[in-house]
Protein backbone atom coordinates (compact mmCIF):
# COMPACT_ATOMS: atom_id res chain seq x y z
CA UNK A 1 0.00 0.00 0.00
CA UNK A 2 1.40 3.94 -0.52
CA UNK A 3 2.41 5.75 2.26
CA UNK A 4 1.17 8.06 4.14
CA UNK A 5 4.04 10.76 2.91
CA UNK A 6 3.86 10.22 -0.49
CA UNK A 7 4.92 12.72 -2.81
CA UNK A 8 2.79 13.50 -6.36
CA UNK A 9 3.52 15.89 -8.70
CA UNK A 10 1.84 16.42 -12.27
CA UNK A 11 3.75 17.40 -15.56
CA UNK A 12 6.60 19.92 -16.26
CA UNK A 13 4.87 22.57 -14.11
CA UNK A 14 6.90 21.33 -11.35
CA UNK A 15 10.15 23.51 -12.50
CA UNK A 16 11.99 23.69 -9.19
CA UNK A 17 13.15 20.64 -7.06
CA UNK A 18 12.28 19.40 -3.72
CA UNK A 19 15.64 19.40 -3.13
CA UNK A 20 15.68 23.40 -3.32
CA UNK A 21 12.62 24.14 -1.83
CA UNK A 22 13.74 22.19 1.43
CA UNK A 23 17.61 23.90 1.08
CA UNK A 24 19.47 21.14 0.09
CA UNK A 25 22.37 21.30 -1.59
CA UNK A 26 25.06 19.32 0.25
CA UNK A 27 25.18 16.87 -2.49
CA UNK A 28 26.95 16.69 -5.55
CA UNK A 29 24.83 18.28 -8.50
CA UNK A 30 24.63 16.50 -11.49
CA UNK A 31 23.16 19.16 -14.35
CA UNK A 32 23.22 19.02 -18.09
CA UNK A 33 20.97 20.33 -21.07
CA UNK A 34 17.50 19.04 -21.70
CA UNK A 35 18.33 15.68 -24.09
CA UNK A 36 16.93 15.19 -27.26
CA UNK A 37 14.45 12.49 -28.25
CA UNK A 38 15.94 8.56 -28.58
CA UNK A 39 15.29 9.28 -32.56
CA UNK A 40 18.67 10.79 -32.58
CA UNK A 41 21.23 8.35 -32.91
CA UNK A 42 23.76 10.78 -31.18
CA UNK A 43 21.34 10.54 -28.23
CA UNK A 44 21.01 6.63 -28.75
CA UNK A 45 24.68 6.16 -28.21
CA UNK A 46 24.86 8.56 -25.41
CA UNK A 47 21.61 6.57 -23.87
CA UNK A 48 24.45 3.45 -24.32
CA UNK A 49 27.01 5.35 -22.50
CA UNK A 50 24.72 6.05 -20.10
CA UNK A 51 23.03 3.06 -18.97
CA UNK A 52 26.71 1.06 -19.36
CA UNK A 53 27.45 2.39 -15.85
CA UNK A 54 24.35 2.02 -14.45
CA UNK A 55 24.68 -0.38 -11.29
CA UNK A 56 21.63 -2.90 -11.60
CA UNK A 57 21.92 -6.15 -10.60
CA UNK A 58 19.49 -8.02 -13.91
CA UNK A 59 20.08 -5.67 -16.99
CA UNK A 60 20.12 -2.64 -18.99
CA UNK A 61 18.08 -2.69 -21.53
CA UNK A 62 14.84 -0.19 -22.00
CA UNK A 63 11.99 -2.15 -20.90
CA UNK A 64 9.42 -1.01 -23.35
CA UNK A 65 6.37 -0.64 -20.31
CA UNK A 66 3.88 1.60 -23.26
CA UNK A 67 0.71 -1.22 -22.74
CA UNK A 68 1.42 -2.33 -19.49
CA UNK A 69 0.43 -0.93 -15.81
CA UNK A 70 1.87 2.30 -15.13
CA UNK A 71 5.19 0.95 -13.38
CA UNK A 72 6.79 0.93 -10.57
CA UNK A 73 10.95 1.75 -10.11
CA UNK A 74 12.51 0.44 -7.02
CA UNK A 75 15.33 1.78 -5.17
CA UNK A 76 18.02 -0.51 -3.39
CA UNK A 77 17.03 -3.65 -4.94
CA UNK A 78 18.91 -6.81 -3.95
CA UNK A 79 20.79 -4.41 -1.34
CA UNK A 80 22.04 -2.53 -4.26
CA UNK A 81 22.91 1.26 -5.05
CA UNK A 82 20.53 0.97 -7.96
CA UNK A 83 17.48 1.50 -9.82
CA UNK A 84 15.18 -1.86 -10.64
CA UNK A 85 14.63 -1.39 -13.45
CA UNK A 86 17.33 1.15 -14.40
CA UNK A 87 15.52 1.76 -17.82
CA UNK A 88 11.63 2.13 -19.05
CA UNK A 89 10.06 3.46 -21.88
CA UNK A 90 6.34 4.75 -20.91
CA UNK A 91 3.88 6.34 -22.66
CA UNK A 92 3.13 10.50 -22.35
CA UNK A 93 0.50 10.98 -19.08
CA UNK A 94 1.64 8.19 -17.46
CA UNK A 95 3.01 8.22 -13.36
CA UNK A 96 5.65 6.11 -12.62
CA UNK A 97 5.94 5.23 -8.69
CA UNK A 98 9.58 5.04 -7.05
CA UNK A 99 9.26 2.75 -3.67
CA UNK A 100 12.40 2.99 -1.29
CA UNK A 101 13.16 -0.85 -0.09
CA UNK A 102 15.19 -1.34 3.20
CA UNK A 103 16.09 0.73 5.99
CA UNK A 104 19.82 1.03 5.97
CA UNK A 105 20.67 2.71 2.85
CA UNK A 106 19.63 6.77 2.40
CA UNK A 107 18.45 7.73 -1.29
CA UNK A 108 16.73 9.87 -3.83
CA UNK A 109 15.61 10.61 -7.21
CA UNK A 110 16.58 13.65 -8.74
CA UNK A 111 16.56 14.57 -12.84
CA UNK A 112 19.30 15.47 -14.44
CA UNK A 113 17.11 17.99 -16.66
CA UNK A 114 15.90 19.44 -12.90
CA UNK A 115 12.44 17.88 -14.62
CA UNK A 116 11.58 15.66 -10.94
CA UNK A 117 13.23 15.14 -7.46
CA UNK A 118 11.85 13.63 -4.62
CA UNK A 119 14.22 15.69 -2.12
CA UNK A 120 16.04 14.58 0.43
CA UNK A 121 17.64 11.53 0.68
CA UNK A 122 15.68 9.11 3.47
CA UNK A 123 15.70 4.92 4.08
CA UNK A 124 12.88 4.67 5.31
CA UNK A 125 11.15 1.39 3.80
CA UNK A 126 8.07 1.99 1.81
CA UNK A 127 8.38 5.62 1.24
CA UNK A 128 6.98 6.43 -2.14
CA UNK A 129 7.62 9.32 -5.03
CA UNK A 130 5.59 9.60 -7.93
CA UNK A 131 6.03 11.60 -11.23
CA UNK A 132 3.56 11.96 -14.09
CA UNK A 133 5.14 12.55 -17.58
CA UNK A 134 2.79 14.64 -19.73
CA UNK A 135 5.08 15.28 -22.67
CA UNK A 136 7.41 12.65 -25.20
CA UNK A 137 11.17 12.74 -23.90
CA UNK A 138 14.53 11.56 -22.64
CA UNK A 139 14.88 11.79 -18.75
CA UNK A 140 17.69 10.57 -17.30
CA UNK A 141 18.20 11.11 -13.17
CA UNK A 142 20.09 9.59 -10.44
CA UNK A 143 20.12 9.16 -6.74
CA UNK A 144 22.61 11.71 -5.81
CA UNK A 145 24.82 10.54 -2.49
CA UNK A 146 25.63 7.58 -5.14
CA UNK A 147 25.58 8.96 -8.68
CA UNK A 148 29.77 8.33 -8.77
CA UNK A 149 28.82 4.51 -7.90
CA UNK A 150 26.44 4.31 -10.63
CA UNK A 151 22.86 4.64 -9.41
CA UNK A 152 21.58 6.20 -12.07
CA UNK A 153 18.29 5.83 -14.60
CA UNK A 154 15.95 6.88 -17.37
CA UNK A 155 12.59 7.48 -18.26
CA UNK A 156 11.90 7.34 -22.08
CA UNK A 157 8.63 9.05 -23.23
CA UNK A 158 7.20 7.96 -26.59
CA UNK A 159 3.58 7.82 -28.04
CA UNK A 160 3.08 4.10 -28.60
CA UNK A 161 2.87 3.13 -32.79
CA UNK A 162 -1.01 2.72 -33.53
CA UNK A 163 -1.95 0.61 -36.64
CA UNK A 164 -5.45 -0.15 -35.78
CA UNK A 165 -4.14 -3.22 -34.35
CA UNK A 166 -3.62 -3.12 -31.22
CA UNK A 167 -2.56 -6.68 -30.71
CA UNK A 168 -0.07 -6.35 -33.69
CA UNK A 169 1.42 -2.69 -31.82
CA UNK A 170 1.75 -4.72 -28.45
CA UNK A 171 3.57 -7.53 -29.66
CA UNK A 172 6.01 -5.47 -32.47
CA UNK A 173 6.44 -2.19 -29.90
CA UNK A 174 10.11 -1.28 -29.51
CA UNK A 175 11.35 -3.90 -32.05
CA UNK A 176 12.91 -3.02 -35.26
CA UNK A 177 12.34 0.43 -35.03
CA UNK A 178 8.34 -0.60 -35.42
CA UNK A 179 5.94 2.95 -36.36
CA UNK A 180 2.84 1.03 -36.92
CA UNK A 181 2.78 0.34 -40.69
CA UNK A 182 1.27 -2.51 -41.94
CA UNK A 183 2.09 -3.78 -45.20
CA UNK A 184 -1.00 -3.74 -47.18
CA UNK A 185 -0.93 -7.45 -49.67
CA UNK A 186 -4.25 -8.00 -49.30
CA UNK A 187 -4.09 -8.27 -53.20
CA UNK A 188 -1.71 -10.16 -53.53
CA UNK A 189 -2.08 -14.29 -53.91
CA UNK A 190 1.83 -15.10 -52.84
CA UNK A 191 3.80 -12.73 -50.36
CA UNK A 192 6.91 -13.86 -49.35
CA UNK A 193 8.65 -12.52 -45.83
CA UNK A 194 12.73 -12.06 -45.59
CA UNK A 195 13.89 -14.01 -42.94
CA UNK A 196 17.04 -12.58 -41.56
CA UNK A 197 16.45 -8.54 -43.22
CA UNK A 198 18.50 -6.04 -41.87
CA UNK A 199 17.47 -5.19 -38.04
CA UNK A 200 18.27 -4.87 -34.22
CA UNK A 201 22.06 -3.93 -35.34
CA UNK A 202 22.67 -7.27 -37.66
CA UNK A 203 20.09 -9.09 -39.86
CA UNK A 204 17.78 -10.48 -37.09
CA UNK A 205 14.33 -9.20 -38.64
CA UNK A 206 11.59 -9.69 -40.79
CA UNK A 207 10.26 -7.82 -43.97
CA UNK A 208 8.04 -7.02 -44.02
CA UNK A 209 8.11 -6.92 -40.04
CA UNK A 210 3.91 -6.57 -40.19
CA UNK A 211 1.66 -7.73 -42.99
CA UNK A 212 -2.54 -7.86 -44.28
CA UNK A 213 -3.16 -10.07 -46.85
CA UNK A 214 -6.40 -11.84 -47.84
CA UNK A 215 -7.60 -15.06 -46.65
CA UNK A 216 -6.30 -17.69 -48.72
CA UNK A 217 -3.14 -16.04 -49.20
CA UNK A 218 0.20 -18.26 -49.01
CA UNK A 219 2.95 -16.24 -47.47
CA UNK A 220 6.12 -17.57 -48.05
CA UNK A 221 9.22 -16.87 -45.57
CA UNK A 222 12.57 -16.61 -47.68
CA UNK A 223 15.88 -16.74 -45.67
CA UNK A 224 19.08 -14.55 -46.19
CA UNK A 225 21.28 -16.97 -44.56
CA UNK A 226 22.07 -14.43 -42.61
CA UNK A 227 22.41 -13.33 -39.29
CA UNK A 228 22.85 -17.30 -38.03
CA UNK A 229 20.26 -19.57 -37.47
CA UNK A 230 16.34 -18.14 -37.80
CA UNK A 231 13.11 -20.28 -37.56
CA UNK A 232 9.19 -19.41 -37.72
CA UNK A 233 7.10 -20.24 -34.44
CA UNK A 234 3.76 -18.64 -34.44
CA UNK A 235 2.06 -17.77 -31.15
CA UNK A 236 -1.67 -17.70 -32.02
CA UNK A 237 -1.36 -20.90 -34.16
CA UNK A 238 0.13 -24.66 -34.69
CA UNK A 239 1.57 -24.06 -37.94
CA UNK A 240 5.11 -22.87 -38.55
CA UNK A 241 8.78 -24.44 -38.42
CA UNK A 242 10.47 -24.65 -35.22
CA UNK A 243 13.65 -26.20 -36.67
CA UNK A 244 16.85 -23.64 -37.13
CA UNK A 245 17.79 -23.04 -40.99
CA UNK A 246 20.82 -21.41 -41.70
CA UNK A 247 21.10 -21.55 -45.27
CA UNK A 248 19.47 -19.37 -47.75
CA UNK A 249 16.43 -20.33 -49.49
CA UNK A 250 12.47 -21.05 -48.56
CA UNK A 251 12.24 -22.94 -45.24
CA UNK A 252 8.49 -22.60 -44.58
CA UNK A 253 5.08 -21.38 -46.42
CA UNK A 254 1.56 -21.20 -44.89
CA UNK A 255 -1.72 -20.30 -47.05
CA UNK A 256 -4.07 -18.83 -44.57
CA UNK A 257 -7.64 -19.97 -45.20
CA UNK A 258 -8.90 -18.37 -41.69
CA UNK A 259 -9.25 -14.35 -40.79
CA UNK A 260 -7.09 -13.57 -37.68
CA UNK A 261 -4.37 -11.87 -36.20
CA UNK A 262 -1.19 -14.36 -36.46
CA UNK A 263 2.02 -13.58 -34.08
CA UNK A 264 5.14 -15.31 -34.68
CA UNK A 265 9.02 -14.41 -33.71
CA UNK A 266 12.07 -16.18 -34.88
CA UNK A 267 12.57 -18.27 -30.93
CA UNK A 268 16.61 -18.08 -30.94
CA UNK A 269 16.51 -13.78 -31.89
CA UNK A 270 13.21 -13.15 -30.25
CA UNK A 271 14.51 -11.41 -27.09
CA UNK A 272 15.85 -8.84 -29.45
CA UNK A 273 13.21 -8.29 -30.91
CA UNK A 274 12.96 -10.68 -34.29
CA UNK A 275 9.32 -10.02 -33.98
CA UNK A 276 5.99 -10.41 -37.06
CA UNK A 277 2.36 -10.63 -37.36
CA UNK A 278 0.20 -11.87 -40.49
CA UNK A 279 -3.39 -10.21 -40.32
CA UNK A 280 -5.86 -11.99 -42.23
CA UNK A 281 -9.06 -10.21 -43.35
Amino acid sequence: MPSSNRRTFLGAGVALGLGSLAGFNGLQTYTTSSTPSTGESGDRESLDAWLATANDPQTQQVLDLRYDDPPTVYLGMSNTKSFSPPAIKIAPDTTVTWEWIGNNTEYNVAAIDETFDSGQPVSEAGETFEYTFEAEGTHRYVSEPHADAGMKGVVVVETAPSSGYPTVDEWLAGTNGYDGTIADRTDADLVEVATGAEGAEGHFAFDPQAVKVSAGTTVRWSWTGRGGGHNVVFEDADFGDEAIHVEPGVHFEETFTETGIFRYSCHPHRAIGQRGAVIVE
